[in-house]
């Protein structure tokens, strides 16, 4: 699902960045933040699995070391990024790259992360969609869609009544205006993920509120990677 704001001169020209690729550098080091955001942490592993032009493509235009980069927590901007590597040993970081087919429905510029730290671990997929834009596609086996364009909370919960109630009053408690909300599940009456894209910041103790409803298992607060 793509926002309705009109285009700005921002995706037309493109972001500020390092790199010769907006597809390839930019939205590369954004996807690699959005997987650290989710993982709540700096991770101790990456597996890295490129798909199409990425797997056949992304180390010529720097793809593998923007995508490390983003792990590392560096932004679009940042010089660093060509050292990633290097300084992805230094933070005690391990990676691995292998090439994957995601299927035929899959962007070309497609990656799917699995990362770990401590007994805590993750898997995103998502895309460089174009102009440093990306798109989230799965966050733990639940399909998803969101790019990083507004503040986004992650809630796996019960699937139960009321669940998205308790949430929302929280929001609204905190003056949070929500710009997008959905719910995946993989099975009636199992586990949902909300994604919630809000307009302004949210605040810490947000997150700390809604994990202690007993039937949430897991929060992620993403902050915007992009406008």
């Amino acid at each position: 699902m793509t926002s309705n704001r009109d285009v700005s001169s921002f995706d037309i020209i493109g972001p500020i960045m390092v790199g010769p690729s907006s597809s390839h550098t930019a939205g590369a080091v954004r996807l690699g933040l959005v997987a650290r955001a989710v993982l709540g942490r700096q991770p101790q592993q990456a597996l890295i699995e490129l798909h199409g032009s990425f797997a056949h493509t992304g180390q010529g235009h720097g793809t593998d070391r923007a995508l490390v980069a983003g792990l590392l927590g560096l932004n679009t901007d940042d010089n660093q990024i060509r050292h990633s590597f290097a300084l992805a040993a230094a933070a005690g970081m391990e990676f691995q790259f292998e090439e994957t087919d995601l299927g035929d429905d899959a962007h070309p510029n497609s990656v799917r992360l699995t990362l770990t730290a401590g007994d805590e671990k993750i898997q995103l997929t998502g895309a460089s969609v174009g102009g440093g834009m990306i798109q989230i596609t799965s966050v733990q086996g639940y399909p998803v869609q969101f790019g990083g364009e507004y503040e986004t909370l992650l809630v796996i919960a019960d699937d139960r009544p009321g669940t998205i109630n308790a949430v929302t009053q929280w929001l609204m408690a905190k003056e949070l205006n929500i710009a997008f909300f959905r719910v995946e599940r993989q099975q009636r009456r199992g586990r949902a993920i909300m994604i919630i894209e809000i307009d302004e910041k949210i605040p810490d103790d947000l997150l700390d509120a809604i994990e202690d409803f007993s039937w949430v298992h897991w929060v992620r607060k993403i902050s915007k990677v992009s406008e």
